[in-house]
């Protein structure tokens, strides 16, 4: 046994088979073929494009379609060893070993990929607890069958998930409700005249909004959910999704004594503070930010991939554009960091619009594009100044 912990013991482990930790193994697996690589995983470790979820019922994909490399394929295509429906109880960075559902696995690198759990606000009534997220394949799966045969969807949450989802499911001709708290859509990407734009769009493909307000209740009522609001309204319908946001899982690595924050504190080499144990992906935060996109995620990947082979890259992070997945009208936003000051300069063009977030010396911090506006990302992208540099 002794000697299997030996040979173990240079591997890497990584866990989480969400996009961070199948990116890393592949920027691994272009510098070294040879290295030990072990995916623990509570899913069985197939791949699948996470941010098609919120699109795949317009494209008329079911979940089964949406997995693009089964497990097998995955371990042969990369020359891992993929540990699949096994759950992580514990990391003892002492002797650099987890403990899994399937054993204790020793590692002499290990990869955090844990990601992020939808937020759950606590409600009230008594049907709260028929309350759907959608966070990962067999979540998405359930909702599929959740609103096989319905009609009336109600979404929490106007941000990006939940504009998305409402665009998929109008275009599936299904009746969709968005609540939020916030007084327009994509409150903390738009401002508010472009997101004016993307609402009025919305509403024309048949989304109906609920601003400024919350879910005082949710009740099962015979065949229906009945939600009540805090502005006093009710709203009637068959399946209720909630897409408030997302939180960095760090119950782990709290427990194993490494440093967090908002989420799991990594250095520019995206090592925590803890010898060997480095993080990546929606669970990491790098110099304050969280940033749970696909951009961040291959920067960071391309970063950690040869540190973990022994280098010292420092990550840097350009300017990364996010695109929201809204036919009804296209959108591309690279929000000002927080804390910038400047102010949005918006203007309208034929069939969309261009607003720029600039310094008062004319610089540009941000920007949101939207309809035929879009074709100007790579112009737009080229005048702003790197994230992280």
């Amino acid at each position: 046994m002794d000697h299997q912990n030996q040979s173990s013991q240079s591997g890497i482990v990584i866990i989480g088979s969400g996009l961070a930790g199948y990116t890393v193994i592949r920027e691994l697996r272009k510098l070294d073929k040879a290295i030990p690589i072990t995916l623990v995983t509570r899913e069985p470790g197939y791949f699948y494009s996470k941010p098609m979820l919120s699109t795949a019922l317009a494209s008329k994909k079911s979940a089964e379609q949406l997995q693009t490399t089964s497990t097998e394929a995955m371990a042969a295509q990369l020359e891992i060893t993929i540990v699949g429906d096994a759950d992580v109880s514990a990391i003892d960075t002492a002797s650099q070993t987890i403990e899994t559902s399937k054993g204790s696995i020793a590692y002499g690198k290990l990869v955090l990929g844990l990601g992020s759990d939808q937020i759950r606000l606590p409600l009230q009534g008594n049907a709260a607890n028929e309350v759907i997220t959608v966070n990962d394949l067999e979540e998405y799966a359930q909702f599929r069958q959740a609103i096989e045969g319905k009609k009336r969807i109600t979404i929490l949450g106007a941000g990006l998930i939940g504009c998305e989802f409402a665009n998929d499911l109008v275009l599936g001709s299904y009746e969709v409700d968005v609540i939020d708290l916030a007084p327009q859509a994509l409150g903390r990407l738009l401002p508010e005249a472009a997101a004016q734009a993307l609402q009025s769009k919305l509403s024309e493909a048949g989304v109906r909004w609920h601003f400024a307000t919350t879910v005082q209740s949710i009740d099962r009522d015979g065949d229906s959910l009945s939600i009540t609001l805090a502005n006093g309204s009710v709203i009637s319908s068959d399946v209720f999704l909630s897409a408030v946001g997302l939180k960095p899982r760090l119950d782990l690595a709290k427990a194993a004594g490494i440093l967090t924050g908002i989420g799991i504190t990594v250095n520019r080499q995206l090592e925590t503070s803890a010898k060997n144990v480095y993080a990546i992906g929606d669970c990491a935060e790098v110099d304050g930010l969280v940033l749970p996109y696909v951009m961040p995620i291959m920067q960071a990947a391309r970063t950690l991939a040869p540190n973990l082979l022994g280098q010292m890259l420092a990550l840097a992070y350009p300017a990364m554009p996010v695109m929201v997945k809204t036919p009804a009208l296209p959108t591309i936003v690279s929000p000002p960091a927080k804390g910038a000051v400047g102010n949005w300069k918006v203007n309208s063009i034929e069939d969309g619009l261009e607003a720029r977030f600039e310094s008062s010396d004319g610089k540009l911090l941000g920007f949101a594009l939207l309809g035929a506006a879009t074709a100007q990302r790579g112009a737009f992208t080229k005048e702003l100044p790197a994230i992280l540099q």
